[in-house]
């Protein structure tokens, strides 16, 4: 038995497609695993990451926890019944320490191959909800994870003019929202030091990340 009763059956014989990643936003470990929980919350996530690396099982993995909320990525609407959630003990202003995230590399590897889930459908909260989710944040290393291939990130040629950035993100899988939104979203990921309005090279990244990943493209590699 998993500790947490905030679960219920993926919906439509869904299977894993995604893994999404949090932070807990909370003061310690302890009282994220409590309020994971704890039924009167309603909230939960299949695992749980201590800062010390320390990784906990909460709701079997076949089972739809309750982590996502509203918000979509590409095309999928009901994102609990297509995903499994991480969280990762973190207040949400402080970085990630090496054991947590040494953890987080391990548990990946063991989930995408257990449901074969590519890299490039590991995702942050906030890029299924821009508009409300801002975990995990721009202390979080994307890149580390796409070095490892458990996760992506973009390859630029330089080839062509880069086409509309809105487009070309909603495409790698963002939900169709307002281009401040989604760009805050996107930078948050992959340019968590730039501002302002959008440039070339945000679009060149949501480019070249919808011409390898996105949903309508062939055959996508990671």
């Amino acid at each position: 038995m998993t500790p947490s009763p905030n679960f219920s059956d993926r919906r439509g014989g869904a299977t894993p497609s995604l893994i999404v990643i949090h932070y807990t936003a909370m003061e310690s470990c302890a009282a994220a695993r409590a309020r994971l929980c704890d039924p009167v919350a309603e909230v939960s996530a299949h695992w749980l990451i201590s800062r010390h690396g320390d990784a906990e099982a909460l709701v079997d993995e076949d089972k739809r926890a309750w982590h996502a909320g509203a918000g979509a990525w590409a095309g999928i609407t009901d994102v609990n019944s297509h995903s499994i959630g991480i969280e990762l003990d973190n207040r949400g202003n402080e970085p990630f320490p090496e054991p947590q995230m040494a953890a987080l590399e391990t548990l990946l590897e063991g989930i995408m191959a257990r449901w074969q889930i590519p890299a490039h459908r590991v995702i942050g909260h906030s890029d299924m909800a821009p508009d409300r989710k801002s975990d995990p944040g721009p202390r979080f290393d994307w890149q580390r994870l796409a070095r490892q291939g458990l996760s992506v990130w973009p390859e630029l040629t330089g080839a062509d003019p880069a086409p509309d950035f809105l487009s070309s993100a909603c495409r790698f899988g963002y939900p169709a929202l307002g281009e401040d939104l989604v760009l805050r979203a996107f930078r948050w990921r992959f340019r968590p030091a730039a501002s302002g309005p959008v440039t070339s090279a945000d679009a060149a990244m949501a480019a070249a990340l919808a011409l390898r990943f996105g949903v309508d493209a062939p055959a996508a590699q990671a």
